[in-house]
């Protein structure tokens, strides 16, 4: 089956049903597929993502500390936010 991106949008649970009973939909947009719906079937699916969205370098680190190390620090945590 194949459905474009607005028909998906605007029937999405119909498309999803097809999907529960078995069918693979490939879903274009401007006429390209972007998406392949596919039925899990048998396959080992964790109920939540298990593997990381990336690296990013530039993402703040938080380490654990000690009340003194907060207010001692907070001015260079709330920097961190614009504040």
């Amino acid at each position: 089956m194949e459905t474009t991106a607005r028909e998906f949008n605007q029937n999405a649970s119909r498309i999803l049903a097809a999907a529960e009973r078995g069918e693979r939909i490939t879903v274009t947009k401007n006429g390209r597929p972007v998406a392949i719906l596919s039925p899990v079937g048998d396959q080992d699916v964790a109920p939540y993502p298990t593997d990381p969205m990336g690296e990013d370098d530039e993402a703040p680190v938080f380490r654990g500390g000690s009340a003194v190390d907060w207010a001692a620090g907070r001015g260079e945590y709330l920097q961190g936010f614009g504040a």
